[in-house]
């Protein structure tokens, strides 16, 4: 297995999890308006499980003998999701966290191709369900937005 492609692709998907992790919260905290009580609570559940899959994530790099990036500085670095500092109105933050989903599925997806390319089961085993999550979630969300 050429551990060093799979420890870079696993800590990139820990990075983008971690974003996406404190973006949720932040989107928990500050949202407001006529969906507050619904995306209040969406979005704490939607952290609650990235808190879960930031931690598996990590534990699967230390699994396989990588070292998991520990710092939000080297989380910023490596990630593909951007933080957002402003408060968008909460139909806006409904379609960054969608985007951001997207883009985190794809990064999956990329992960799970090596994973697959590798002979790496345990990798592939933890996303197959992360990925079909992502697939609900997302089905979710662009429902709501079609309203």
């Amino acid at each position: 297995m050429n551990k060093q492609a799979m420890y870079e692709s696993l800590n990139g998907l820990l990075a983008d999890s971690i974003v996406l992790y404190q973006k949720l919260h932040h989107f928990h905290w500050r949202v407001q308006g006529e969906g507050f009580f619904l995306l209040h609570g969406k979005f704490e559940e939607l952290y609650d499980h990235f808190a879960e899959t930031t931690d598996a994530i990590a534990e699967r790099i230390l699994m396989i003998g990588g070292e998991p990036l520990g710092t939000l500085a080297q989380a910023l670095e490596h990630a593909s999701i951007s933080e957002v500092a402003m408060v968008p109105p909460a139909r806006d933050m409904i379609i960054l966290v969608k985007e951001d989903l997207e883009t985190f599925q794809g990064r999956v997806g990329q992960v799970l191709e090596l994973a697959d390319q590798e002979g790496d089961r345990g990798t592939a085993n933890l996303l197959d369900p992360v990925n079909d999550e992502l697939d609900k979630t997302l089905w979710m969300l662009r429902a709501f937005l079609a309203a």
